[in-house]
């Protein structure tokens, strides 16, 4: 019980919650009724699904207080000015105008991960090119961009 408590601890930060994760584990070996070949098999079972339970509590407790925080201080304005909507209006079409003037190879590479959400293996798949390759367009193609669009005239929000 020591080491398993002192491993959740060390993940979760939270006396209770290591614990409760420490219990839930024993009652999950109990319940799966498993037979070891050793007791130290057992005991490094254990110590994963601890470890392993451990993990998934403090990622969920990371998602729930980023969510908390984007929820508390996240702006509920709903109306825009004229001025903004103009700013973004052109903002897209200077993007655009920006978009048009890569070359062709930089220009597919941006559009399928900003645009079709595709991630770098998946470019790789639809551009017959390895995933490295991805990588180094996806840089340069940022990089022409940035030059194209210069920092002072384009409007983010």
């Amino acid at each position: 019980m020591g080491l398993l408590y002192k491993i959740s601890w060390r993940i979760v930060n939270d006396e209770e919650a290591a614990e409760d994760l420490v219990h839930d584990s024993y009652i999950k070996a109990n319940e799966k009724n498993l037979v070891f070949p050793s007791l130290d098999d057992a005991k490094f079972w254990l110590i994963r699904v601890v470890k392993n339970a451990s993990l998934n509590y403090a990622k969920r407790k990371t998602r729930e207080r980023k969510a908390y925080q984007k929820a508390l201080y996240e702006d509920h304005r709903k109306a825009t000015s004229g001025e903004t909507d103009m700013l973004r209006a052109e903002t897209k079409k200077h993007t655009i105008a920006a978009l048009g003037k890569l070359p062709q190879n930089l220009k597919e590479v941006l559009i399928l991960r900003e645009y079709g959400d595709l991630n770098y293996k998946e470019i790789g798949k639809v551009l017959g090119i390895t995933e490295g390759n991805v990588k180094v367009r996806m840089f340069r193609a940022r990089e022409q961009l940035e030059k194209l669009l210069g920092e002072d005239d384009v409007y983010l929000s």
